[in-house]
C-alpha cells in the first residue's frame, strides 16, 4: 500500500506540470490586457507600456514561465495585480467559507442521496423509484443558479425563515454559521445528490440481483441487514468513485453559489479576479483546486481497499 501511495504521488507530478503549463498560458490565450485595465480609459500608449514592463508582461513566455514555476515550487503564488497583496494571503482569507460550504454540501448530499438510491433500487419499478429518479433527472438538469434563486424566493423572501446572503464564521456561533449555509448547501448539493442517487440505484440493482442476496433473503435476514450489510457494502466502490468524481461538480458549482449568495469565499474571489483580469489570483486558485481534486481522487483509490478486501495494490 505504501509503495502504491508513493507511485500515485509521483504520478501527480506530471499531471500538475501539465496543469501549470495550461494555467500560465491563460495569460496569453484569454482576451484582454491587465495593463490596459489598470491604466484606465485615458492612459497613453507609454503609460500602458510602463505598466506592462512593471508587471513583466513584456518578457518572453518561457522566461516568465520559468520564473513563475520556480516561485510556485517555493510556495509563492505571486502578487495580485490590483490589490498588490500575496495571492496565498488572499486565498487564506477566503478559504474558510469555501471549505465550510463544500463540507456542508458533501454531508447533506451524501447523507440524503445514498439512502434515496438504496430505497429506489429496493422498490425498483414502483412509485418510490419513479419519484427518486424523477428528482434525479430534474436535479441534474436545472442549473445551480436557478435552484439558488428559487430557494431564496421560497425560504428567504416568501417564508422569511432563512437569511438571503452572507456568511458568518463558526466562531460567532454555530446556528448563525449554519443558517447561512443551509440554502447554499442545498442549491449546490441538489445536482450532486441527483448524480449520487442515480449511481447508487444502478449499483444496488446490480448487487441485489446476485445469488448471495437471494440466499440472505431466503435465510430470513431482516431487510435492513440485507440492504445495508450485504448489498450496500458490495455496491460501495462505484458509489465512492462517483462521490470523488463529483467533487469537480462542487468545485465548479462553488463559484456560482458563492456569487449568488454573496459568500466571501474562493469562488467569489475567482469571479472578481476574472472580471479584473487579475491573472495571478486566477492561476493560484486553479492550481489549488487542481491539487485538491488530485488528492481527493488518491484518497478515493485508497479507500477501495477498505471497502472491498479483494482489491489490493
Amino acid at each position: 500500500m505504501f509503495a502504491y501511495i508513493v507511485r500515485r504521488l509521483l504520478a501527480t507530478i506530471p499531471v500538475m506540470g501539465v496543469v501549470a503549463i495550461f494555467v500560465f498560458s491563460l495569460l496569453y490565450l484569454t482576451p484582454g490586457d491587465p495593463a490596459i485595465i489598470i491604466a484606465g480609459d485615458y492612459a497613453t500608449a507609454d503609460d500602458i507600456a510602463k505598466i506592462r514592463e512593471k508587471l513583466g508582461l513584456d518578457r518572453p513566455f518561457l522566461v516568465r514561465f520559468g520564473e513563475w514555476l520556480w516561485s510556485i515550487l517555493r510556495g509563492d503564488l505571486g502578487i495580485s495585480i490590483f490589490t498588490n497583496l500575496p495571492v496565498s494571503r488572499l486565498i487564506g482569507q477566503r478559504i474558510e467559507p469555501t471549505i465550510a460550504l463544500t463540507v456542508t454540501t458533501l454531508i447533506v448530499a451524501v447523507s440524503l442521496a445514498v439512502p434515496m438510491g438504496v430505497l429506489a433500487a429496493w422498490k425498483a419499478g414502483r412509485w418510490l423509484d419513479r419519484l427518486v429518479m424523477g428528482f434525479a433527472v430534474v436535479g441534474f438538469s436545472v442549473p445551480i443558479f436557478v435552484l439558488a434563486y428559487l430557494l431564496i424566493f421560497g425560504f428567504s423572501i416568501g417564508l422569511e425563515i432563512l437569511p438571503v446572503q452572507g456568511y458568518v464564521s463558526i466562531r460567532q456561533g454555530f446556528w448563525p454559521f449554519l443558517e447561512r449555509l443551509i440554502l447554499p448547501s442545498v442549491a449546490l448539493g441538489i445536482t450532486y445528490m441527483a448524480l449520487i442517487a442515480r449511481i447508487t440505484r444502478a449499483s444496488m440493482l446490480e448487487v441485489l440481483s446476485q445469488d448471495y442476496i437471494r440466499t440472505a433473503q431466503a435465510k430470513g435476514l431482516a431487510t435492513d441487514k440485507v440492504l445495508i450489510g450485504h448489498a450496500l457494502k458490495n455496491a460501495a466502490v462505484p458509489i465512492i468513485t462517483i462521490i470523488g468524481i463529483g467533487v469537480a461538480l462542487l468545485i465548479s458549482g462553488v463559484v456560482v453559489t458563492e456569487t449568488v449568495f454573496a459568500i466571501p469565499g474562493i469562488g467569489r474571489l475567482t469571479v472578481d479576479a476574472i472580471l479584473r483580469r487579475d491573472y495571478p489570483i486566477i492561476q493560484g486558485v486553479i492550481l489549488l483546486f487542481s491539487a485538491a481534486y488530485v488528492l481527493i481522487n488518491l484518497l478515493v483509490d485508497i479507500s477501495y481497499t477498505f471497502l472491498d478486501p479483494r482489491i489490493r495494490y
